[in-house]
């Protein structure tokens, strides 16, 4: 009984010490050059020289759940696509209802904001554009406020 087992284990123990070997080696072989460039965090070749002035808006989270939302649907249309012929009218049905769940969910973000980048879109809801603005009005009008000229010359209001 214990026999037809006995792969199973050899594998997991075979599993566990490359993992082992792997850690071991690595530590050993390694090259240990540090310094503060190599320990800073790495964002997009930029190096940080403050803690960011805002919280992520929600509309970054959105256009995350809009990627999962679309990967989700190639992880279930691949296989249906294969085999469809083969499904019937059962997997018609249930690709027509993921479908309909998947353009709900889109429309939902969508409707929450989700591909509405900038102040402009706010701006242009709320009142309309006047051609005589500049980027100096705008600076000084009251209830605006620049974010991120900390450190880089500009003036912050």
């Amino acid at each position: 009984m214990l026999g037809q087992y006995l792969p199973i284990v050899v594998l997991l123990a075979l599993t566990f010490l490359f993992a082992a070997l792997s850690f071991v080696v690595s530590r050993l072989l390694a090259p240990r050059r540090p310094n503060d460039r190599k320990a800073a965090p790495y964002e997009c070749g930029i190096i940080p020289g403050r803690e960011t002035p805002e919280r992520f808006p929600v509309r970054f989270f959105l256009v995350a759940m809009i990627f999962i939302v679309f990967d989700i649907e190639i992880i279930f249309f691949y296989p249906w696509a294969i085999a469809h012929r083969g499904l019937g009218l059962f997997g018609l049905g249930a690709v027509l209802l993921f479908s309909a769940a998947l353009f709900e969910s889109f429309i939902y973000l969508i409707g929450n904001g989700a591909l509405e980048w900038g102040p402009l879109k706010r701006l242009q809801a709320t009142e309309t554009v006047s051609t005589s603005r500049t980027s100096t009005s705008t600076i000084h009008r009251p209830g605006i406020r620049q974010v991120g000229l900390e450190g880089r010359g500009g003036e912050a209001a």
